[in-house]
C-alpha cells in the first residue's frame, strides 16, 4: 500500500500548488483498501473536512489510476507516530519488472473517454481569463469549436505555475463535452518517454505507435523534458506527422519555445510552431485579484477584498504560489478563529513572494539593451528614426517602466527624449506588439536574462 499511496501522492502533487500539497497531503497515509473501502490516515479532524470537501475527487482519480477499486473513501486521524515519507528505492527485482510491464500494457490499450489522462476539474469555466492569457484562451476556444484546423499544432509556453496544464486539459475536457466519442489523450512527455522505452523492451513498439495514431487529439505536457531523448523525439516526430496529415489536433506545452530547447531536432522544433506559439505571462494585479475572487467563490470562502488585494500585491512569482498563499491564509483563519484581514492586520501572516532578482539601475538596463542590439548607447539614446534604433529605444522604455516602475518623465531623461508623451507612445507600442510578435517577446525575455544574469 505504501507504493500505491506514494504513486497517488506523486500524481496529486502535479495537480495542485506546492503549498496546498504540503498543507493537506504531506503527512497522510493509506491505511486500508479492503473490499474497496479506502481508509486514509490524516493528522487531525480539520484535515478530514478539507480533504473530503476539496480533494475527494482528486484522491479518487489518483487511486483509480493506480488500479485501486473504490466503493467508499473514509478518513481516520492517525494516533501512531508519523514517519516521514522515504525516498523511492529503485530495485530491479522481478515483481517491479512485472508491475512495469503491466503498466505498459495498460498504457497501450485503446484510448477511451475514461482512460485519457485528463483531470475533469480543469475546465474553461474555472480558468480565469486576464490580460496575461487572453490570446491563448481565444485560440483554445477556436480549437474547441473546430479541432485540427486553424491552430494546429497548438503550442503553449510559459513559466511554471501559470496555468498551462489547466488550459490544455480544459481543451480536452471541453472537446469531450461536445463529442464524447472523440479519442483524446493527455500525457506529460516524461510518461511518453518511459512508456515508449518500456513498450520497446517488451516488443510492443508498434502497438505503442498505433495507439497514438488512432487519436483525435494528443496533448503533450512539459515538452522541455524531451532533452537528450533522441529515440523518443524520433517517435514523437513520426506520430506528429501522422496525426497532422490526418488533421488531428496536436497540443503541446513547454516552459520555452522549441528553438530554445537544447538538442531538439530542428524539423520538429519548426513543426511545433507552424501555427504560431502562445504564451502565458505573469498576471497583473487586476488579474491576480480576479483569480483569488474566483477561487474564493469556488471554495465558498469568505475573505475581505482588502485581504485579496494584499495577497495579490505581495505575490509576484506565479499563480501556483498565489493560490498557495491564499489557501494558507484561509487555513490559519479557520484554525485561529480570525478573519483573513484580521490575521494580516495583526501581523500573524507575512506574504512576500517575489522573483529573486538582483537590483539593477536604469543605466545598467540602458547599457544592456544597447549591447543586445549592437548599438552604442549614445546612438540608441539619440534622435535617430531608423527602425532598428527606434525599436531598441522603445524596448528600453518598456523595460525601464516594467522592471523599475520609473515615471515617464524619468524614463525620458534616461533614453534621451524630451517629451514624456513619446515615452508613453513607445511603451504602448511595445505592449501592443507583444500581443502577436513572438520574436519580440523572446528578445525581451533574453534581454531581461542578461540584465539579471
Amino acid at each position: 500500500m505504501y507504493d500505491v499511496w506514494k504513486n497517488a501522492l506523486a500524481e496529486i502533487e502535479q495537480q495542485i500548488s506546492a503549498a496546498n500539497f504540503s498543507t493537506w497531503f504531506q503527512d497522510t497515509s493509506l491505511i486500508s483498501t479492503t473490499d474497496g473501502n479506502i481508509i486514509i490516515g490524516v493528522k487531525n479532524s480539520f484535515h478530514i473536512k478539507q480533504l473530503r470537501t476539496r480533494y475527494l475527487d482528486l484522491i479518487t482519480t489518483a487511486l483509480q489510476n493506480n488500479n485501486i477499486n473504490i466503493n467508499h473513501i473514509d478518513f481516520e486521524v492517525k494516533t501512531e507516530k508519523k514517519s516521514r515519507i522515504r525516498p523511492r528505492e529503485i530495485t530491479a527485482n522481478s515483481s517491479s519488472i512485472k508491475e512495469r510491464v503491466k503498466s505498459v500494457k495498460k498504457t497501450i490499450k485503446e484510448t477511451n473517454p475514461h482512460d485519457n489522462g485528463l483531470n475533469q476539474k480543469y475546465t474553461l469555466d474555472n480558468f480565469v481569463v486576464g490580460s496575461n492569457n487572453d490570446l491563448a484562451v481565444s485560440a483554445a476556444r477556436s480549437i474547441i469549436d473546430a479541432p485540427g484546423t486553424r491552430y494546429n499544432p497548438f503550442f503553449l509556453y510559459g513559466g511554471p505555475g501559470l496555468g498551462k496544464t489547466h488550459l490544455v486539459q480544459a481543451i480536452g475536457n471541453e472537446l469531450l463535452k461536445k463529442n464524447p466519442d472523440l479519442k483524446i489523450f493527455y500525457t506529460p512527455i516524461s510518461h511518453f518517454y518511459s512508456d515508449f522505452v518500456d513498450a520497446v523492451k517488451i516488443g510492443k513498439g508498434k502497438e505503442f505507435n498505433l495507439k497514438f495514431r488512432k487519436l483525435d487529439c494528443l496533448i503533450i505536457d512539459d515538452f522541455q523534458f524531451i532533452v537528450g531523448k533522441e529515440k523518443s523525439q524520433e517517435e514523437f516526430f513520426n506520430i506528429f506527422n501522422d496525426l497532422y496529415q490526418l488533421n488531428k489536433q496536436i497540443i503541446v506545452t513547454s516552459d520555452r519555445l522549441p528553438s530554445q530547447i537544447k538538442s531538439v531536432d530542428e524539423r520538429l522544433a519548426s513543426r511545433l510552431t507552424w501555427a504560431g506559439a502562445f504564451d502565458l505571462q505573469l498576471p497583473k494585479f487586476e488579474d491576480k485579484c480576479a483569480i483569488l475572487r474566483a477561487k474564493a467563490e469556488l471554495m465558498g470562502a469568505d475573505i475581505e477584498p482588502e485581504a485579496i488585494e494584499y495577497i495579490a500585491e505581495n505575490v509576484n512569482t506565479n499563480i501556483r504560489d498565489l493560490e498557495g498563499e491564499f489557501s494558507t491564509i484561509l487555513l490559519m483563519s479557520e484554525v485561529r478563529g480570525l478573519t483573513p484581514l484580521e490575521l494580516i492586520e495583526n501581523g500573524s501572516v507575512s506574504v512576500n513572494k517575489t522573483s529573486k532578482l538582483r537590483p539593477v539601475s536604469a543605466k545598467q538596463i540602458v547599457e544592456k539593451v544597447a549591447k543586445y542590439y549592437n548599438l552604442p548607447v549614445k546612438e540608441m539614446c539619440g534622435k535617430s528614426r531608423v527602425a532598428n534604433i527606434k525599436t531598441a529605444r522603445q524596448v528600453t522604455m518598456f523595460i525601464l517602466s516594467k522592471e523599475l516602475s520609473l515615471s515617464t518623465t524619468k524614463i525620458a531623461s534616461e533614453v534621451g527624449v524630451k517629451d514624456h508623451t513619446t515615452v508613453m507612445h513607445g511603451i504602448k507600442k511595445i505592449e501592443k506588439d507583444l500581443k502577436l510578435n513572438f520574436i519580440l517577446r523572446d528578445q525581451i525575455e533574453e534581454i531581461k536574462e542578461r540584465i539579471y544574469g
